[in-house]
């Protein structure tokens, strides 16, 4: 019973804080649907190698046609978190009665784009550590509960901030690396910079030139080529009054050659190589790996890096950090009773 009314309480403040977010917005997210799906880079693997955005800006939503519409009453088969595979679209539950049988005859396919222009989510990134060699940009995808949330990081930080076994270390430190390139969809979010950089056409012949003149595009800019950087934190060792970038590149040819030799390899073989590869990283509870960033005694200083005293408080008491670590699955209480 303690359980239940302890996790009653902490779902109201969820609910109080989306609402607290959403401002002068005229429409209330009365699911605390927002409390998650606000946060850019929310993904989950649908399949192996294809991944869901599951990030809905709050404000193109609002702008939208359904911005007043309560999310429930697009998706009332979402009654408990974990939600997946319980997300389907009903339109005329609540509403468009008059089109039920045009709606029913549609491929549900066809709705899963939906919020496509809501969602914001990094679909490319440089990142040269030897991580990424073998495991892919959004590699969480085990847990239901939490593969969606802990993804989130990449665009925040690199995997050793959380996964390297600091035990070993001493004089660690976390700070903003150099920037990486990056493409997205959506819009760009975090630590991101836009930069012009040399165009590829200067280089070319003066036919190709010409050519690119001339065409569709002739009126472009010719000069100058649109990329986007991000930086993120990182590990640094401090040695004196310098610092050290602490990240593996050195495993990369390695790795690289595993991945080729990998199937054909024996079980002892790859336990081995894989004791290898992860000498230096540790694997966490959720409830460990929250609380050594976002407490008041967490691992980063983020004033330090630069946030303001607000956005600190924020990072520091997540509100969705205790929904994370206490439940396994709880459902969604209608706090409000029946829309009217």
């Amino acid at each position: 019973m303690m359980k239940r009314y302890s996790f009653a309480l902490l779902l109201i403040a969820a609910v109080f804080f989306s609402l607290c977010i959403a401002g002068t917005s005229s429409a209330t997210d009365r699911g605390g649907c927002m409390t998650c799906h606000r946060y850019p880079g929310l993904i989950k693997h649908d399949k192996e190698d294809i991944i869901k955005v599951l990030h809905i800006d709050e404000e193109k939503h609002l702008a939208s046609s359904h911005g007043k519409t309560d999310c429930k009453q697009c998706h009332p088969n979402t009654v408990q978190i974990p939600h997946t595979g319980m997300t389907e679209v009903e339109c005329t539950t609540h509403c468009h009665f008059e089109d039920k049988d045009k709606i029913d005859s549609l491929d549900r396919a066809t709705l899963s784009d939906f919020h496509k222009e809501q969602r914001f989510a990094i679909t490319r990134l440089d990142d040269e550590t030897s991580c990424r060699v073998c495991h892919s940009l959004y590699p969480h995808s085990q847990n239901n509960k939490v593969r969606a949330l802990v993804n989130m990081h990449t665009g925040f930080m690199l995997c050793e901030v959380c996964h390297l076994i600091k035990n070993n270390e001493d004089n660690l430190t976390y700070d903003w690396k150099e920037p990486e390139e990056f493409t997205f969809t959506g819009e760009p979010y975090g630590t991101h910079k836009k930069e012009e950089v040399e165009s590829k056409h200067t280089s070319a012949s003066i036919i190709t030139r010409m050519l690119h003149i001339f065409s569709k595009k002739g009126n472009q800019k010719d000069t100058a080529d649109t990329r986007y950087v991000i930086s993120r934190i990182a590990v640094y060792k401090k040695e004196g009054v310098n610092k050290t970038l602490f990240i593996n590149q050195t495993d990369n040819e390695k790795a690289r050659a595993y991945l080729k030799k990998e199937h054909s390899m024996g079980g002892s073989e790859k336990e081995k190589e894989m004791k290898f590869f992860h000498r230096q990283i540790a694997r966490k509870e959720i409830s460990v790996a929250c609380d050594e960033c976002h407490s008041d005694t967490g691992i980063l200083d983020f004033r330090e890096l630069g946030f303001n005293a607000k956005r600190t408080k924020d990072l520091q008491y997540m509100n969705i950090k205790g929904l994370v670590k206490k439940y396994d699955t709880f459902y969604i209480p209608n706090l409000f009773g029946p829309q009217d």
